[in-house]
């Protein structure tokens, strides 16, 4: 205790966290490599692989999205298209041999060179204190210099089996980068804030992913091999959105699989409270594919007050090049956010460097690249409009209608290791001896949930029709006590890349105070300032926790008792981050 009172917090970082690793799960990918010639059959696998369920949008979802752009234009003063006059202005093809101009820079930074695919085999490389196996994994995923990208790789080649090999696997950005005609098929684990399971992409093949993904990542990034990873702790830090049985599979890639030591799990909204520094908030967390909202009350989640709404950062950038082709400032290219995930990308590009909400016209000129398979991008100078339209879509969802949607419904088995029960009532209920297909391997196979009806819905809703305003305002109601909700809408935090977009706080703060009913004696509406970079706040707040949580280990699983001990009583009281996150107080049963 005499420790705690003079240890300052840069000491304490450095002492107690320099054997501990936060992990973060978000919407990852990986390509892997696809054996054999890239025949018209091959190509037909390959794309079954990368399927996607895609709808085409109704005639009544067009007329909402339709309605909805109309009720944006005209909340921001926007003057209505002439189609004429934005002809005279069109875009233009540029040399790759233009100047740049003042922005210059910015420019620049839309330009995606194509991932080189190939590894080049060193058996002369000198010791490095690596052992083999990851040092193999290191240079089979190593950058390549650009020069090199546009050079040789195209899948009919001859191959040299000695020097010259593809990658059996690429991670990460490097992997949305990879032409078309590359024998690589592209899977992401995560969807829409669950684990992306289907009949295509079992949660056998997920977890191998996430297991090659993190491995990837701690043997490339952070050089740290799997013999030493004993000697590490875990902390997991997950979304609101994923289901029991999702964190399970998800824990046992980190003790199991990645062979860490022990893992502790915290709530990605509760690290992001901690990580800005205060202890209660309305935690706003606006991802890529989905958004979330949660009150976070002296470091307590209150699980009544959890909200899921189905749209995030992709789909304001797929907004962006729906507005733009309506309004017909976009080049006549083929530009496929869905097939190309490239496109994705550089619309994501566009939107961080151009979209922010503001009254009145919003015009820029922005350079715009068309994407070929192994060819150098064409360029094209685009005076993009209206471009304070995407972001608005946060409070008017219609216009952010989505072109994928989830798998058709799947069976689904009760959980009856279910972490949202109190450990003082739980009775474990055996399955049946019986054969059992979702049970034929170990620890995998496990059909999940197409909605939250397998878990309590006191612990989330979703909202799909009503905006970020409307969810915020029902979030914030839910606590029933009018100090504390006084408290809460004065304490509203941002999270995720979308936080980052100019103006969103104001609008933020003057949509929700409308939206507050008129006999609610609420009259103050704040967004807390951001004390760290909002993409990061999580990591942060949850390697805060984990430090913090040293002191107390039984919070913490230990591999030997996740991995071997079958059923075992952990400390008979609830996880103290909320009641929606137990793993203490139950060990998984893999029998």
């Amino acid at each position: 205790m005499d420790y705690l009172k003079t240890v300052v917090p840069s000491q304490l970082i450095a002492e107690k966290g320099s054997n501990m690793v936060v992990i973060n799960p978000v919407p990852h990918c990986i390509a892997h490599y696809m054996r054999g010639p890239m025949d018209e059959e091959a190509q037909i696998a390959k794309r079954n692989r990368e399927q996607v369920f895609t709808s085409p949008l109704s005639s009544a979802q067009q007329s909402e999205r339709e309605e909805a752009y109309h009720m944006i234009v005209s909340h921001l003063k926007l003057q209505p298209e002439n189609h004429e006059r934005v002809k005279e202005s069109w875009f233009r093809k540029k040399d790759h041999s233009d100047g740049y101009n003042s922005q210059s820079k910015l420019n620049e930074e839309t330009i995606f060179p194509w991932t080189y695919v190939r590894e080049e085999k060193n058996s002369n490389s000198p010791d490095n204190g690596i052992d083999a196996d990851d040092e193999a994994d290191i240079n089979m995923n190593e950058e390549k210099p650009e020069g090199m990208d546009e050079v040789n790789d195209s899948g009919d080649d001859e191959i040299n089996d000695c020097t010259n090999t593809f990658r059996s696997f690429i991670c990460g950005d490097e992997a949305l980068k990879i032409s078309p005609d590359q024998p690589y098929f592209l899977r992401h684990p995560i969807r829409r804030g669950h684990l992306n399971v289907s009949q295509f992409y079992p949660v056998q093949q997920i977890s191998e992913d996430l297991y090659r993904i993190w491995d990837w990542i701690l043997r490339e990034k952070l050089r740290i091999s799997q013999k030493n990873r004993h000697m590490f702790s875990a902390v997991l830090v997950v979304s609101e959105t994923f289901d029991n049985r999702e964190m399970k599979e998800m824990l046992s890639v980190v003790l199991r699989d990645l062979q860490f030591n022990s893992a502790v799990i915290h709530q990605e909204s509760l690290s992001a409270t901690f990580g800005n520094g205060v202890s209660t908030s309305c935690v706003v967390n606006i991802g890529a594919q989905v958004a979330s909202v949660l009150c976070i009350e002296d470091g307590v989640a209150v699980p009544a007050t959890g909200v899921t709404l189905p749209f995030g950062g992709e789909d304001i950038s797929r907004c962006l090049l729906w507005a733009q082709q309506r309004r017909q400032t976009w080049p006549p290219i083929d530009t496929d956010p869905m097939g190309k995930p490239i496109d994705l990308l550089m619309l994501n590009r566009l939107k961080e460097t151009q979209c922010k909400i503001k009254d009145g016209e919003l015009n820029a000129f922005a350079d715009v690249h068309c994407y070929k398979a192994n060819l150098p991008s064409e360029v094209y100078r685009v005076h993009l409009s209206a471009l304070n339209v995407p972001p608005m879509g946060l409070f008017y969802p219609s216009i952010l209608m989505a072109d994928e949607y989830p798998p058709p419904p799947r069976p689904w088995f009760h959980d009856y290791e279910d972490m949202l029960e109190d450990s003082s009532h739980t009775e474990f209920v055996k399955r049946s001896d019986g054969p059992d297909i979702f049970f034929s391997g170990y620890n995998c196979g496990l059909a999940l949930p197409d909605s939250s009806e397998s878990y309590p819905q006191k612990f989330r809703k979703e909202e799909n029709l009503d905006g970020l305003a409307q969810a915020i305002t029902n979030s914030i109601l839910s606590t029933g006590r009018l100090d504390v909700q006084k408290k809460l809408f004065t304490s509203i935090q941002l999270v995720g890349g979308v936080a980052l977009t100019k103006g969103l706080v104001g609008v933020v703060e003057e949509r929700v105070l409308h939206a507050i009913p008129a006999n609610e004696a609420i009259d103050t509406v704040e967004v807390l300032q951001q004390r760290t970079d909002p993409l990061i706040v999580a990591w942060k707040g949850g390697a805060i926790l984990g430090i913090l949580d040293y002191f107390s280990r039984d919070q913490w699983i230990h591999r030997e008792d996740w991995v071997h001990g079958g059923s075992k009583i952990g400390s008979g009281r609830k996880y103290r981050d909320s009641h929606l996150l137990q793993t203490q107080a139950f060990w998984y049963i893999n029998s």
